[in-house]
């Protein structure tokens, strides 16, 4: 029986017996309550509060604009969903980069605050300074190195990363950084196949892909895009495994159809 299986609440213990044996890791965004029941229930190892709710629950072109706030109420509505996977919460734009204290508050905010078990921040040894004062309260860290959305106007681009030797070598330096630091995961994202699966190797941390080849320890979507809720994000990584927006859409129209024609409410649909 694989450690996943048996573990009835999963920590970071058990992700690092994961990797250990080889057990890959499923991780996958929540945002509200009713889905974080559904995907909980599901079964998946790691639910993260991503700061792409800018983007799928907001509407917001990047994930810039979501304030401390409005993540700790999303991670608040996870959390009282969740009753097995590890719930992380990520830190989002300007509540860490460059001031270590306002890091520290931030994190020990959505820990007080929403229960969560972890925060995920961008960045590697730039932000070294924050992850060890944060570590330094006892508060799990997952690190996030490759494309990191929150920096999109200094790349400019959300072009696949580390193609070239030297930001390939900063990489894999970086992770190394984070996992000596005392991170317990790292998150790679859009960067060559090749290059997460060396991370992946020569770490001993779980590292988790999105857009970085099967290679890794796990794997991490946005629900909205696997869903197919989402219609006009469409990357080489993602794998949609069903179509909501078309189910959803052609619900409506029948409600409205049989509102219109006066089929609903029917007489065993009144008192």
């Amino acid at each position: 029986m694989s450690i996943e299986s048996k573990a009835k609440i999963v920590t970071t213990h058990v992700l690092h017996e994961m990797k250990l044996r080889g057990e890959k890791i499923a991780m996958l965004t929540s945002y509200d309550f009713s889905m974080a029941r559904i995907v909980d229930a599901a079964g998946i190892d790691i639910i993260l509060v991503g700061d792409s709710a800018s983007n799928v629950m907001a509407g917001f072109e990047s994930t810039l604009p979501i304030t401390l706030d409005q993540m700790i109420y999303h991670g608040q509505s996870v959390v009282r969903a969740t009753k097995r996977a590890l719930v992380v919460v990520d830190l989002p734009f300007g509540t860490y980069q460059g001031n270590s204290k306002l890091a520290l508050n931030s994190s020990i905010r959505i820990m007080k605050e929403t229960g969560a078990d972890a925060v995920k921040l961008e960045g590697g040894r730039e932000i070294l300074e924050s992850v060890n004062r944060i570590l330094s309260a006892g508060i799990p860290v997952m690190g996030h190195l490759g494309l990191t959305p929150q920096s999109i106007h200094k790349f400019g681009t959300y072009v696949v990363r580390a193609r070239d030797e030297e930001e390939a070598d900063k990489l894999v330096e970086d992770a190394h950084i984070l996992q000596d630091a005392g991170c317990f995961s790292i998150v790679l994202e859009k960067i060559p196949a090749k290059l997460g699966a060396q991370v992946s190797r020569e770490l001993k941390i779980p590292i988790i892909g999105i857009g970085a080849g099967p290679g890794v320890d796990g794997q991490v979507l946005v629900i909205h895009d696997l869903l197919g809720i989402t219609q006009e994000f469409s990357p080489r990584f993602l794998r949609r495994y069903h179509n909501l927006f078309a189910e959803i859409s052609g619900a409506v129209q029948s409600y409205i159809k049989d509102v219109k024609s006066v089929d609903f409410p029917n007489e065993r649909e009144q008192y």
